[in-house]
């Protein structure tokens, strides 16, 4: 196989899988716990206990969101809000850290993001609004020339599974389980598709930040953005926590299997013990009902733990 081109994944729609080239080696992170500050929106600690995880009716069966299962949980603290840019750059900045879109040499960045005159790139298999662009990297969002200005509250992306581990060493936390990520933000509510409710916008109000319009080829950024948006914009959940749906997917610490949790275990559950995708939940600015319906509480994927793109991130725990 060609170490440019990317590979096809289920769903490369949302965010694509990088492939099976191998990145060159980087700097490791310096593994010291507590040399970061609290989260940007602080420290959430919703209860524990147990609630109904997953939806029966899931619009896609092959991402395994069903069945619906009473889950217990223990006691955990989750971040307000997903890891900033800012943060991330104390990170790197504290560590000399390289991402793996940095050592690979490229990310995935959306075909309307990228300049009218910008040079031919390849397109992810399936999804041809996904741009392989070198360059692009946490620092460098739609790649050569593009940077964080105005953006440092806005959540980083291109980021992989291992960086966000590496982030986590650092910082003296963890991903979140799957569980414990939909628990959360779920704020409370039972069996809703919403962090907030049933309707998607009530009362003609946006909650979140996904596409507006017709997809690929018009975003009129209703919502208030056409890409990535602070992360705290928009109102919380019950819990206090932002932006769990919309905006960007969250990397979780699960291995992805669309069948294992039809037996459990229930009580804590970490996911399968191996595999070849981690869990993203959340859905992201870019998903729009008529091709990628995920920006909902229930609804994952799974992707490599190398891929990154411009619509992923993660939020912490510990």
């Amino acid at each position: 196989m060609s170490a440019d081109v990317p590979t096809e994944q289920t769903h490369a729609c949302c965010a694509p899988a990088r492939g099976e080239e191998r990145a060159a080696e980087g700097p490791v992170p310096v593994a010291e716990a507590a040399a970061a500050a609290p989260p940007h929106g602080g420290w959430r600690e919703p209860a524990g206990g147990t609630f109904l995880m997953g939806t029966a009716d899931g619009p896609y069966p092959e991402d395994g969101e069903g069945p619906v299962r009473e889950v217990a949980l223990s006691p955990f603290e989750i971040a307000a809000t997903a890891v900033t840019n800012a943060e991330f750059a104390a990170f790197v900045e504290g560590t000399g850290y390289a991402t793996d879109a940095e050592r690979y040499g490229w990310s995935f960045v959306f075909a309307g993001f990228l300049p009218r005159r910008f040079p031919p790139t390849r397109g992810a298999a399936g999804a041809p609004w996904w741009r392989q662009v070198h360059s692009a990297d946490w620092r460098h969002p739609e790649g050569p020339g593009s940077g964080l200005r105005g953006r440092r509250d806005h959540p980083v992306v291109h980021v992989s599974h291992d960086d966000a581990l590496a982030y986590c060493r650092w910082a003296g936390t963890r991903l979140p389980t799957e569980a414990e990520w939909e628990y959360a933000a779920r704020g409370g509510l039972s069996g809703r598709p919403y962090p907030w409710g049933d309707e998607r916008e009530p009362g003609g109000e946006h909650r979140m930040n996904v596409w507006q319009g017709e997809f690929p080829e018009r975003n009129t950024a209703a919502d208030g953005y056409t890409g990535t948006c602070p992360v705290d914009a928009f109102p919380p959940n019950g819990y206090g926590l932002y932006n769990t749906t919309g905006n960007v997917w969250e990397w979780c610490a699960d291995w992805f299997n669309p069948r294992y949790h039809r037996k459990g275990p229930w009580t804590d559950p970490t996911g399968p013990r191996y595999g070849q995708s981690r869990v993203l939940k959340g859905g992201s600015h870019m998903c729009h009902e008529s091709y990628c319906f995920r920006y909902r509480t229930s609804a994952r994927m799974g992707n490599s733990p190398d891929s990154s793109s411009g619509n992923t991130g993660f939020r912490v725990a510990r």
